[in-house]
């Protein structure tokens, strides 16, 4: 059985448990790619974490397909990635695109900014977002803006914290006032690499099904 199997069986499972089978999302990734990033990259961690993330949006989206984003102090979006197309990703589309700014300081607002007009005004749907930020610590506080405004959108962000470095503005999220719904979560994991499939989907889907239902009942999705 191929790897990406396998971690479609671990995310099937943790979809089960936490009734999420049948759901339609949108699932997109955000990667920092700042330079204290760097060794991730080139050891191959981004890559398994893109593989990840995409056997979840393989259960959750209509056409099983991962849109991405990196970003740094500049940001691009870059062409989704499927299971036809998943093998040597990063380094294709990312590690080897000369286009890309690469291990740079890390700039949030501009990226997020991008990620709402996306889902919001170019390809605007009923169907809700499911949206995995990955960073490595000394997150901008003024990510608060773009998450506060899309609190009455289909959007819930769910922030991966990797290393050892300062998240604190993550680590305010659940306390942040002044949204419509509580439209993002964050949890910190010293090694990505060294967390089970199994574990990561239960931390990763936490806090969806809740927010699903708010947003049903505040008249966000249908």
């Amino acid at each position: 059985m191929s790897t990406i199997s396998l971690k479609k069986n671990a995310a099937r499972v943790v979809l089960e448990k936490k009734k999420l089978t049948g759901v339609i999302a949108r699932v997109g990734i955000v990667l920092d790619i700042s330079g204290s990033m760097r060794q991730l990259y080139r050891k191959g961690i981004v890559q398994d974490a893109v593989e990840r993330i995409l056997a979840v949006a393989s259960q959750f989206d209509d056409d099983g397909s991962l849109d991405v984003w990196v970003y740094d102090n500049e940001f691009s979006r870059l062409p989704a990635v499927t299971e036809k197309d998943f093998v040597d990703y990063v380094d294709r589309q990312i590690l080897n695109n000369d286009s890309i700014h690469k291990f740079g300081r890390n700039d949030e607002p501009q990226v997020m900014e991008d990620v709402i007009l996306k889902y919001t005004k170019e390809e605007p749907s009923s169907e809700p977002v499911f949206l995995v930020f990955i960073n490595d610590g000394g997150c901008k506080p003024g990510i608060k803006k773009s998450i506060v405004s899309s609190s009455t959108q289909p959007i819930f962000w769910q922030f991966i914290g990797i290393g050892n470095s300062n998240f604190d503005v993550l680590r305010k999220l659940d306390t942040m006032e002044g949204r419509f719904v509580d439209n993002a979560n964050f949890f910190h994991l010293d090694y990505l690499e060294n967390v089970s499939d199994e574990e990561l989907y239960d931390q990763l889907l936490n806090e969806f099904p809740e927010w699903l239902e708010e947003a049903k009942q505040k008249g966000i999705l249908r």
